[in-house]
Order: C-alpha cells, then sequence, then structure tokens
C-alpha cells in the first residue's frame, strides 16, 4: 500500500492518543517527526513543516476533521499557573465522565467522582482535599473498597494525571481533568464552578479580588498578565497597587485552604432554587395523601383473646388503605365471590362524626 500525506496525520493521532495529554511544543515536535518518517517511507511526497503558528493552527483543525466522526477532539487548554499550552484527545460523548471509562472500573470512577465532589465542594475556594478525607470518601461508594485499595487508586489518579498531589499531600484537580471533564464539571457543579475575569475557562489556582461583593477571579498566569498592563480590578475599579493592596488579594486554590477545614461531616452540593421547590412540592402532596387515607379508613384494632384467632389474621395488611365503594366490590369475579363467602373480609369500622 503506497504511502501518501495522510498518514501525516495517521501517525500523529496514534501518537497522541497514546499521550492523550500532551504541550504544544511536544506535539508540534510530533508532528514534525510525522512528516520526517512519511517523506522517509515515500521521497517522492512534497510535504513541509512549517513552524508558524497558522500552519499549526490549520493541522489541527484537519486532526480534528479526522476526530468528529468518533466524537473526539484534540482540544486547547492553557496551564492554570504558568500559562503552558495544552492539548489533550477530549471525548464530546455527553454521557456522565465517559473518557475514564476505558481506564477504570465502574467501581473506581465512583470513587474518582466522590473525591472530585469534595475538590469541587472545598471551602474558601481551595477546590483541593486532604488525603484523609479523600481516603474517607470510600464510606460513600455503593460497593466496599479497602483503604489499600482507595490508596492505590488515588496513585493512579495521580501518576496519570487525573489529579495532582501536592507536597502538603492535598489532591486537587489536574489540568487533564479540567480540559477533558469540563462539560461533566460545568453541569454537574454549576453553583460551585469559578470563572476567570479574563479567560472565561474554569478556575481552581489563581487570585480572587479582596473588595467585598467583587467577583473577579483570574488565573495566575492571566493576572501576572494583566497586572503588567492595568492596575485596576476589572470589576470593581480597586486600584491593586495602591499602598499594600496587592497583598491583600485573595488566593483561589490550596493556597485558600485553612487548618481544620477538612474536619466535621462529608460536604453535600447545595440544592438549586428550583429542585428545593419541587422538593417541598413533593413532601406537601405526600402530606395531603396521607391526610387522605387517614380520613377514610381506621382498621379495627388487634383481637381481644376472646375472639378467634382466624379472624385477627391480614388486618394489619390493610391498615392505611382506601375505602372499597360499593361498585368495585361489584366488579370482582366469581371466583373472589366463593373465597368472599368461605371466609368473610376483615370488618373495618368508620371513624364516627359523633365523639
Amino acid at each position: 500500500m503506497a504511502v501518501t500525506s495522510n498518514d501525516v496525520q495517521k501517525l500523529f493521532l496514534q501518537a497522541i492518543l497514546s499521550r492523550r495529554i500532551l504541550s504544544q511544543q511536544l506535539a508540534a515536535k510530533i508532528w514534525e517527526k510525522c512528516i520526517e518518517a512519511v517523506k522517509a517511507a515515500n521521497e517522492t511526497l512534497d510535504i513541509e513543516y512549517r513552524n508558524d503558528r497558522n500552519s499549526w493552527d490549520a493541522f489541527v483543525t484537519k486532526i480534528n476533521d479526522a476526530l468528529n466522526p468518533l466524537d473526539l477532539e484534540f482540544s486547547r487548554l492553557l496551564d492554570e499557573v504558568n500559562g503552558t499550552e495544552i492539548y489533550g484527545v477530549v471525548n464530546r460523548k455527553g454521557d456522565e465522565i465517559a473518557q475514564m471509562a476505558t481506564e477504570y472500573s465502574a467501581l473506581e470512577i465512583a470513587y474518582f467522582k466522590a473525591v472530585v465532589e469534595q475538590i469541587m465542594l472545598a471551602p474558601n475556594e481551595s477546590f483541593s482535599v486532604s488525603s484523609l478525607a479523600a481516603l474517607r470518601e470510600v464510606n460513600s461508594l455503593k460497593s466496599s473498597m479497602t483503604k489499600s485499595q482507595a490508596e492505590a487508586t488515588l496513585s493512579s489518579f495521580v501518576a496519570k494525571g487525573w489529579l495532582v498531589k501536592s507536597r502538603r499531600g492535598r489532591y486537587s484537580l489536574s489540568t487533564r481533568t479540567i480540559l477533558e471533564l469540563q462539560p461533566y464539571l460545568r453541569s454537574t457543579y454549576e453553583s460551585e464552578i469559578t470563572e476567570c475575569t479574563i479567560c472565561m475557562e474554569i478556575v481552581t489556582r489563581g487570585i480572587a479580588c479582596y473588595t467585598p461583593n467583587c467577583q473577579t477571579r483570574m488565573h495566575t498566569h492571566c493576572f501576572n498578565n494583566y497586572r503588567r498592563r492595568n492596575h485596576q480590578c476589572p470589576a470593581c475599579k480597586e486600584d491593586w497597587t495602591a499602598g499594600n493592596n496587592l497583598s491583600k488579594l485573595r488566593p483561589v486554590g490550596e493556597a485558600a485552604f485553612k487548618d481544620g477545614q477538612d474536619q466535621g461531616r462529608r460536604r453535600v452540593p447545595r440544592k438549586s432554587t428550583e429542585e428545593q421547590e419541587d422538593a417541598d412540592g413533593e413532601g406537601e402532596n405526600a402530606d395531603e395523601k396521607d391526610d387522605e387515607k387517614d380520613d377514610d379508613v381506621v382498621a379495627d384494632p388487634e383481637p381481644s383473646q376472646s375472639e378467634p384467632s382466624g379472624k385477627g389474621k391480614g388486618k394489619g395488611k390493610g391498615k392505611g388503605k382506601k375505602k372499597a365503594t360499593r361498585d368495585e366490590s361489584m366488579e370482582v369475579d366469581d371466583k373472589d365471590e366463593d373465597e368472599e363467602e368461605d371466609s368473610p373480609p376483615p370488618r373495618t369500622r368508620r371513624k364516627s362524626s359523633r365523639r
């Protein structure tokens, strides 16, 4: 089979799929090597590598055209801290964290989701959890997982780039997780998501304006670039360079964590206003139904010792059921009528209107 220029894309796709996530610099180098390999196999091909942005963007467009039928995308994101341009193959299917399905079991994915939930719900915009808090999440799983299994799974999450573990032993979201699971994070934790005021991407590491009620949040690299040209907060216009104001900027991420915040009960997502109203409505409907049942029928108390024991059987099961009407009793078949003649149904007494 003859080697063609399309084999450059095939070689490149094989290389990036084996890595899943890589820097733009490394990806461009792989592209160059793929061109060299194809030209070595077929010297008649006129393929030229150009190390410029326009050529790279055009090549990425071709790669995404090839990945689109597979619901995959060669997507880009900047590292929150240093601004390094990162690329990764992202699964754009709507199903929940389908990207991890080929790497981990259902139990391990459930554990990952539990840890991510605690990271997203971390107080004070710290977006991190301690090792102890992460291990404690095994108690929330429906299936059993031992502590040693959880430790091994956490190490695997870190080794494969799904989580980051700091020197303090705290876990946080990696660039890969934010890049590949962004639709899941935005839909699941809509009220907890914090966006950068500059680039509008998710922020889990950066700074926050110290002015009360100001919503300005920035990635570390976005803030460093912004303050080279601007001295005011883009939202509240507070002068950050006046006096000692720069030191007042609040951290976003692990630096915002305060001792003791991981202790106590497990955090759960807050219900939205619509969900709370639906829950309240369901509770009111349930109360109304209970009241209706109480008004309809009251079962006889347990039979006394003087009554035959056969009459008392099955009465407890009828408690709380609505009274059968005459029309309903007329619809039973002949077999039921024979059974009723042999053993009369349990008696019920109506509530008296008199006291």
